[in-house]
């Protein structure tokens, strides 16, 4: 067997012994195991608060279908309504004020097109095994949504000379289990997390549709953040809350969770994750898949970035050890992914290691190994992937 270089022995064997199906699980995991039955389109990574995969290696559009998007939940669904949703903004503004969904509709409606992945898309190849739910690849898709800009809603309240962050609060509320003992965690709070007033500013939108329909609730219902190139537990969900402080927002989920080690001057200091990494991955063939020798076999997938477009994705056939440039998608939105495929013309029999490796305009490339001051997230170096042509 192929082994490719820079790839530790427990990521490949995940890698090439993950499956013909999606299903592996990490034994490690903090949370409820994975079941092997799919839930529709989706895979059941934890049912309760309920986690929802998608099939990655069924990646066949630009847009991801609302059934078949990826469901990233902290605490129960909460239940609401909105004919009596309201959504206050307080804090440092001029005129603190409570929202109608009706009234934010007012406010300005645009549609964009952005892709949401989860920090922790692909930890089940991590080593040593960490916390967190155990996704493979398919915690990420691309979505149109429609709402209102954040800034609308912050202009409509004043923001004051004082403002430095925007927190984001959902009304979703529990108990994390997210870091094990020997951290102790707070009693019930509410899922929320902040952003620099610029960004708030700038693009991120309130949204109340997905794929031109109202939200479902697990999507988010009645109204959700959407925030551009950020990962996916910045776009809080069930939104119904937003405080503009004057300081750095030290809350749970900004800190002890979804936090990563920074190098200050050699020392480790937590800082918040907010931007994506660039990254891309194969959606077929899929592990384990078996190809025709001597035919040319279509290799395709999709790669992404923040703040910037994918310019090029590089393809090996046999574990890094050369590569060839892909095809890439002629869609090309800021902020989504980009489609690539590659013709790998006349494999020959035996077992081939396939990887992919993605470069920005931002001059930025796909890390070969694996940065462990990132703990338990931004899981974006390359991942062999084995499969077998005969």
């Amino acid at each position: 067997m192929l082994r490719p270089h820079s790839v530790s022995r427990r990521q490949w064997m995940l890698a090439s012994a993950a499956a013909a199906s999606p299903l592996l699980a990490a034994s490690a995991s903090a949370e409820d195991p994975p079941r092997s039955a799919p839930r529709g389109p989706l895979i059941v990574r934890q049912s309760s608060p309920e986690n929802l995969e998608s099939v990655f290696a069924d990646l066949d559009g630009f847009v991801t279908p609302t059934p078949s998007f990826y469901v990233r939940s902290h605490f129960p669904v909460p239940s609401l309504d909105e004919k009596t949703f309201r959504l206050r903004i307080e804090g440092e503004v001029d005129r603190p004020i409570t929202l109608t969904l009706d009234e934010i509709r007012r406010l300005g409606e645009r549609t964009t097109t952005v892709l949401l992945e989860c920090a922790g898309n692909g930890r089940v190849f991590l080593n040593p095994a960490a916390a967190g739910v155990q996704w493979d690849y398919g915690a990420v898709g691309t979505a149109e949504w429609t709402g209102v800009p954040l800034s609308a809603v912050l202009e409509r309240a004043g923001l004051k000379k004082s403002a430095v962050e925007v927190i984001l609060q959902g009304a979703d509320v529990g108990e994390s289990r997210a870091m094990p003992n020997p951290f102790q965690t707070p009693g019930p709070i509410h899922f929320a997390r902040s952003l620099p007033v610029a960004k708030a500013q700038r693009d991120v939108l309130l949204a109340y549709k997905m794929n031109g329909s109202d939200l479902t609730p697990a999507h988010g219902y009645p109204l959700r953040a959407i925030v551009p190139g950020w990962y996916g537990m910045a776009s809080i969900k069930w939104l119904d809350r937003i405080i503009v402080t004057d300081r750095p927002f030290n809350g749970y989920w900004q800190t002890l969770d979804y936090a990563y080690f920074e190098r200050r001057h050699g020392q480790p200091v937590l800082v918040p994750i907010t931007e994506l990494q660039v990254k891309s991955l194969i959606a077929r063939p899929g592990r384990g898949e078996v190809v025709q020798a001597g035919t040319a076999c279509r290799i395709h997938g999709a790669a992404w970035t923040s703040d910037s477009e994918i310019t090029r994705v590089e393809v090996s056939t046999d574990g890094g050890r050369t590569w060839s440039n892909a095809q890439l998608g002629e869609q090309n939105v800021q902020n989504a992914w980009r489609l690539w495929h590659y013709s790998w013309q006349n494999p020959t029999a035996g077992r081939h290691v396939l990887m992919c490796r993605a470069h920005d305009r931002r001059g930025r490339v796909q890390p070969m190994e694996r940065d462990p001051d990132r703990r338990n997230a931004m899981i974006s170096h390359v991942l062999p992937l084995e499969i077998v042509v005969r």
